[in-house]
């Protein structure tokens, strides 16, 4: 909501003073989001002043339209002669009324103007569009051309306005009051202890029977609907500057006066008003649910296929309007005249619009948020109503909108008056004198608690125990808390004490958290660098990555109110998210690239648990915890990498070398070694990589061997799928699996004082033959005495024979008693190759 600080002077006489950043600094101590203060007119000097337009010579020869003007600019220029100036524009004739900076003034961004020959011309001046003046965008991208009304000479930074501040504040979803003038004007009236002048409060007459026809079929949609006519309207008539001008400052784009008429009391009271063209609507209007199916033609010119649950505005025909988002083509407000030709080539004017009907209505909150996001609409209208809008301020938004359009478009109030309203009463709150001094931890007393809920618009009654009414423009305030946090804000959240919690001793991390960190820490110590994802994706991903249509990663948790639609459900995998930061990076120019995330994945259940609300008076039971607990879906942690590029610089040690699948194996492995546990490597296929080039992830739990994750190249098809690099590759695996496989506590390696003794065995296998499982066979063959195991070389060809590889390997052997003798090492090694021999048919080479 942008606040420009001369309109909020209206409603609050603030000191005389004040600066837009001292403004800024009392509203954030009242809990508002005050982003930035924005100067305009910041650097501008004049003299900028009203011209008439005498001649326009159309110079010629150029490769744009260029004229050579005279202006009228009174006594500005000191001599009272035209000023000579050249322009590009075309929107302006002779005889309009423009504005004119002179040599010697200084526009926005520090521009100064001078005298200056161009176009074989000398220009003495600018004749000046809104963009150059720093006034934003009223529509036309040309010349201003003011009303003719407005004399030559006469001061254009006073008349424009072009000299203001502007604050810029951030409204969260419960503040939706502050969407408006009177809004932020009551906050502002609070900070200072300053009287408000409620613009709402207007003289409206008491509604009758010959109103304009207003049927409501859904009174839980629309509790109140009020509509007024005004009809003579000047369809010539265009808005005044100073309504233009806040417009403008406050973010909205001037469009024809009726419709300025609206956004102009919206912003002012906060409620949304739609205008329709009386002469286009067919019959009474009407309010009700959309049929399925149904289609609406909205301001913007796009055809809409409605919903069942969208609420319309509808007469006759059908759909003129949806409810609170955007009003239909069909009854739009026309501002100007025209002339149109009929088929039998007759010739007939159709002037603009004169009788209008103003809607002013209150839309159920959650229908309009519904709709809204279904057709990616998002309007002023809508915005305001999602985040609630006060019903009351209805009749008195229609009221100043009939006003506004008597006075400036020379309209007639007609004196029917409809308003229909759904039974309700107004929300009272119990609370305790003292529950917000119970919240705080300070003593504010009785009499401070029932001043600062007065003053937000509260009605208060009662001694120790308090009957709170809350004002219609305040929907947030529905329990004791919320009437507690109004207390505390406007006391100032910088007065509460600042008291540490008192931290239990002997607590530190779980072992759950302590191998989180000493994962991350090993990975980044590998050269990963950490990307945190939403952990959200559409179901559309698993298609990219090959995923079967059985996979277990399919089925997903499904939110209700998702951020996007096109991410609706809560991920399965941590590798779309990782995959998409890699590819954005590698379109931005870092192509040599390794990240890595750790978090949780969401495993939907086979039957879905409904979670109950709980409430916030009490603590709850263990049963109600249980029963929460077992409603979420199970939340397994999962790590996971992916690679692409160079995984070793080029430079003077050496050539330098890419990323390839071992690299995601070796992740996995750093992985094992700090959980504590014994992974298996083996051949596997599965989705995303490539069949060739897959590590299966398998660690021993309950006696029995379970696949924890894969690693490995990804497939190409996949790669190109997902718009990434080639060769690009990835391990993913589940982390508290592979914790389970662990020990408690993580074992510090053994340290022998005795040597090692090393032996290098070169075995040769068919090439079908995975290396991890001639290592598997080695490992056990050789027993206690292998401290480690290490395949150093790959070799095929004729010296090994057709269909065979060689895959050598370096034993080291060490013994924590003693020096190991030459035959000691010699038959641990033959043990291993045999065993290797008799499981996977190794042989050594050149035996």
């Amino acid at each position: 909501m942008r606040v420009p600080l001369s309109w909020l002077r209206e409603y609050v006489d603030l000191p005389a003073g004040e600066t837009g950043r001292d403004v800024a600094a009392k509203l954030v101590d009242a809990g508002l989001e005050v982003e930035t203060v924005e100067q305009l007119g910041g650097g501008l000097k004049g003299p900028l002043v009203v011209g008439q337009v005498l001649t326009i010579e159309e110079l010629e020869g150029f490769r744009k339209p260029i004229r050579f003007c005279t202006v009228d600019v009174g006594s500005a220029n000191g001599t009272g002669e035209p000023q000579e100036i050249v322009c590009g524009a075309r929107n302006f004739s002779v005889g309009d009324k423009v504005v004119v900076v002179l040599p010697g003034a200084v526009l926005p961004g520090d521009f100064a103007i001078a005298a200056r020959e161009t176009y074989g011309r000398t220009s003495h001046g600018m004749i000046c569009s809104g963009d150059e003046l720093g006034m934003g965008d009223d529509g036309t991208h040309g010349i201003i051309v003011l009303p003719h009304e407005h004399e030559v000479g006469t001061d254009a930074i006073k008349l424009l306005e072009l000299v203001d501040e502007v604050l810029d504040i951030d409204i969260t979803p419960d503040r939706g009051y502050c969407m408006s003038m009177r809004g932020v004007a009551r906050e502002a009236a609070t900070a200072y202890g300053l009287p408000l002048r409620d613009p709402a409060l207007l003289d409206v007459p008491a509604p009758n029977s010959y109103g304009y026809a207003v049927k409501v079929d859904d009174p839980q949609g629309c509790d109140r609907f009020t509509a007024r006519t005004v009809t003579g309207l000047d369809p010539e008539a265009r808005s005044p500057i100073w309504l233009t001008r806040r417009l403008q400052k406050a973010g909205m784009r001037p469009i024809s006066l009726a419709v300025d008429i609206t956004n102009y009391v919206m912003l002012e009271l906060g409620q949304p008003l739609h205008a329709y063209d009386r002469s286009r609507i067919d019959g009474a209007i009407g309010v009700r649910r959309a049929e399925q199916g149904e289609e609406l033609t909205t301001l913007d010119g796009v055809k809409r296929k409605l919903d069942s649950e969208d609420l319309v505005i509808t007469d006759n025909s059908g759909p003129i309007g949806l409810a609170g988002v955007m009003g239909g083509a069909n009854t739009e407000i026309a501002d100007s005249v025209t002339t149109v030709f009929d088929p039998s080539g007759s010739t007939g004017a159709v002037t603009g619009t004169t009788d209008v009907v103003v809607e002013a209505a209150h839309f159920d909150s959650v229908s309009i948020s519904r709709t809204a996001r279904r057709l990616k609409l998002s309007s002023e209208a809508s915005k305001r109503f999602e985040r609630g809008v006060d019903p009351q301020a209805a009749a008195a938004a229609a009221q100043r909108t009939v006003d506004l359009l008597v006075l400036l478009a020379g309209g007639t109030a007609e004196a029917g008056v409809t308003e229909l309203t759904a039974p309700g009463a107004p929300r009272t709150i119990a609370m305790s004198a003292d529950h917000p001094d119970k919240v705080a931890g300070m003593d504010y007393g009785r009499e401070t608690v029932v001043r600062r809920l007065q003053e937000v618009g509260c009605d208060v009654y009662g001694q120790d125990e308090l009957v709170v009414t809350t004002p219609s423009w305040r929907p947030d305030l529905a329990e004791p808390n919320d009437l507690a946090e109004e207390v505390i804000r406007l006391e100032g959240y910088g007065n509460l004490p600042s008291t540490l919690p008192q931290v239990p001793s002997g607590r530190g991390l779980t072992a759950r958290q302590q191998l989180h960190r000493r994962v991350g820490r090993a990975l980044a110590g590998a050269g990963y660098v950490e990307a945190l994802s939403y952990p959200f994706l559409g179901e559309a991903v698993f298609d990219q990555l090959q995923l079967s249509a059985h996979d277990a990663s399919r089925q997903v948790v499904k939110l209700v109110n998702p951020i996007s639609d096109e991410e609706p459900a809560l991920r399965t995998t941590l590798l779309p998210g990782l995959l998409g930061a890699l590819r954005r990076n590698d379109s931005r120019g870092s192509h040599d690239l390794a990240l890595f995330e750790t978090g949780s994945v969401f495993r939907a259940a086979a039957q879905p648990g409904v979670a109950v609300r709980l409430g916030v008076d009490r603590r709850p039971t263990d049963e109600e915890i249980a029963t929460l607990n077992a409603a979420l879906p199970a939340q397994p942690r999962y790590a996971a990498v992916v690679l692409a590029g160079a995984r070793e610089q080029a430079g003077w040690w050496g050539k330098g070398r890419p990323a390839d699948w071992a690299d995601a194996v070796q992740a996995a492995r750093s992985l094992a070694v700090e959980a504590g546990a014994e992974l298996v490597v083996r051949q596997g296929q599965y989705g995303p990589w490539h069949p060739g080039r897959c590590a299966e992830l398998l660690v021993t739990l309950d006696g029995v061997e379970t696949v924890i994750g894969h690693a490995g190249e990804l497939h190409p098809r996949v790669v190109k799928a997902m718009g990434l690099p080639a060769r690009t590759s990835a391990m993913e695996l589940d982390l508290d699996r592979l914790a389970a496989a662990g020990g408690e506590a993580l074992q510090a390696p053994r340290i022998s004082s005795f040597p090692v003794a090393t032996q290098d065995v070169a075995l040769i296998v068919d090439a079908s033959v995975p290396a991890s499982a001639v290592e598997d066979a080695l490992h056990k063959g050789a027993g206690e005495l292998l401290e480690s195991l290490r395949l150093f070389d790959v070799f095929e060809g004729e010296q090994v024979g057709e269909g065979k590889k060689s895959l050598a390997y370096a034993l080291r052997f060490r013994a924590a008693d003693r020096t190991l003798t030459a035959e000691e090492s010699t038959a641990a090694r033959d043990a291993a190759v045999a065993l290797a021999g008799e499981r996977t048919g190794a042989v050594l080479r050149g035996a």
